[in-house]
């Protein structure tokens, strides 16, 4: 028999890859809730309408599911990070607890929850998830989301406790890829540098800060191969582990390293006066390697001209634009 799998948020970046991903498996019949956008037009998936702040709504598709992946969350880029961090806190609270809530009542065999790496402090190494202590500060840019990923992930670790579900909590870096925002307004670094790049007529391209920041980049469908491996190996009833490409490129060499791979030729200009994130980090992965036998498996130029590829096809071209 099949195991029925929900997928959280299967029309946002992450859940549609793993969504599509685990619907081409025979061994899976995979639903996916979508909300303010419109379902998935994708036969191997079921799609579900549901406000996933409603608990009513929450029990009823929970109900018989053997797995969920929650992929689901209000995210955007530093700006909103910056100027109105409210944004990720209480929607984020009110739904992982009353989709873990479900879950448990409901008797699922197995949660995976994406949390995220901005409890971490900057770092020059890579950190391994003991190098965060409870009683840390957290970059003040990063106090709303951290806080609660902290508190969303000792959630799981509870419910874990009570026997019913196990959970997989993912500390991941930054991920990239296929489907990932790439308006100006709401995307992540990469996002926003492709678009500008892909979509460039006047030979520059503006970055915001010095782009002395570094940042860990995980190539999409290496986390959708962890996501694989979680659901086939897991034994325990809580893991917490990190999952990145294992080491930090700056800013402003990814953006040169972006545009050489787009074969442009393109000036390079920065405004000082956009917020950014002064903060350096990458990830230690050798527990998701020794629990799980994950690596890595995409180079970061090799993601980069997976990216770009996917962008001309899926983006620039009128009659195949993907919402």
């Amino acid at each position: 028999m099949k195991k029925k799998i929900l997928v959280c948020g299967s029309t946002g970046f992450i859940g549609r890859n793993i969504a599509e991903a685990l619907a081409e498996k025979d061994e899976f019949e995979v639903f996916g809730t979508h909300f303010l956008t419109p379902a998935l037009n994708n036969p191997g998936i079921t799609p579900i309408h549901v406000d996933l702040t409603n608990a009513e709504q929450v029990d009823r598709v929970v109900q018989g599911k053997d797995i969920i992946i929650q992929a689901a969350a209000t995210t955007s880029g530093s700006k909103d990070i910056v100027t109105r961090p409210y944004v990720h806190v209480t929607d984020n609270a009110v739904m992982n607890s009353l989709i873990f809530k479900a879950a448990h009542e409901n008797s699922v065999s197995q949660m995976v929850f994406f949390s995220c790496t901005v409890m971490y402090q900057s770092s020059e190494i890579p950190l391994k998830e003991s190098d965060f202590k409870a009683n840390e500060e957290i970059h003040s840019n990063y106090f709303g989301v951290g806080w609660t990923k902290i508190y969303i992930e000792k959630m799981c670790e509870f419910y874990s406790r009570l026997g019913q579900t196990k959970y997989t909590v993912i500390r991941h870096s930054n991920v990239y890829g296929p489907h990932d925002k790439y308006d100006l307004e709401h995307s992540h670094v990469f996002g926003a540098t492709i678009t500008k790049i892909m979509t460039n007529r006047d030979g520059k391209i503006v970055v915001w800060g010095p782009g002395t920041e570094k940042r860990d980049l995980l190539y999409v469908g290496d986390l959708v191969k962890f996501v694989e491996l979680s659901i086939a190996k897991q034994q325990t009833n809580y893991e917490l582990v990190n999952v990145g490409y294992g080491e930090a490129i700056a800013i402003k060499d990814l953006v040169y390293r972006m545009i050489e791979c787009s074969g442009k030729e393109i000036v390079v200009e920065h405004d000082l006066s956009q917020p950014h994130i002064p903060t350096s980090l990458s990830l230690d992965t050798s527990l998701a390697e020794k629990i799980f036998g994950w690596q890595p498996g995409t180079s970061l130029e090799e993601g980069i001209k997976k990216t770009m590829a996917w962008y001309r096809t899926k983006m620039l071209q009128p009659t195949s634009r993907v919402s």
